[in-house]
């Protein structure tokens, strides 16, 4: 999906749905700049692990995170539902892009609940520190990211190139 899409259907409370394995997540379309297909990766030496590397995106260089590794799920080779997500968010104060490496996405869509629900408190650490809520979408489960969150300060200055903060 090209970047003029993406902002033709910017307006109102829309996600861009998402599958990693069985499971269905959400990043709010404001978040996202475009969607792309899989790419050639120029891997970094000494990246963290969930960082699979550099891409080009109109000549700027876009480090892409593997959300599979970097929410504990076993990594799978790309296939050709394998899609990179090119987010704009402001991560540790500071805007931000950069790419989040998918199974593959469903559609730009609203959820059936006009709000995120309470997020249950289960003992799972990830879902408090990276998810804003839960939602639903033809009567399944989705699980609605915190962009801001999903890389700690560190981390994003391992990711985009930044010295300490």
């Amino acid at each position: 999906m090209t970047a003029t899409a993406l902002q033709a259907a910017s307006s109102g409370n829309q996600y861009v749905t998402l599958g990693l394995g069985a499971e269905v997540f959400a990043i709010h379309i404001q978040s996202v700049s475009e969607i792309l297909d899989m790419r050639p990766v120029a891997h970094v030496p000494g990246a963290p692990p969930f960082m699979v590397g550099l891409i080009d995106v109109r000549g700027r260089g876009v480090p892409v995170v593997d959300l599979r590794q970097k929410l504990g799920m076993p990594t799978v080779p790309p296939t050709e539902q394998t899609r990179i997500l090119v987010l704009e968010a402001t991560l540790a104060g500071k805007a931000e892009v950069i790419g989040l490496l998918v199974d593959r996405v469903f559609e730009v869509t609203e959820l059936d609940d006009a709000q995120e629900a309470e997020i249950p408190d289960m003992g799972r650490r990830w879902l408090s520190d990276y998810i804003v809520g839960i939602g639903r979408r033809n009567g399944a489960f989705v699980i609605v990211f915190a962009m801001e969150r999903l890389l700690s300060d560190d981390e994003i200055a391992l990711v985009t190139g930044g010295g300490a903060r």
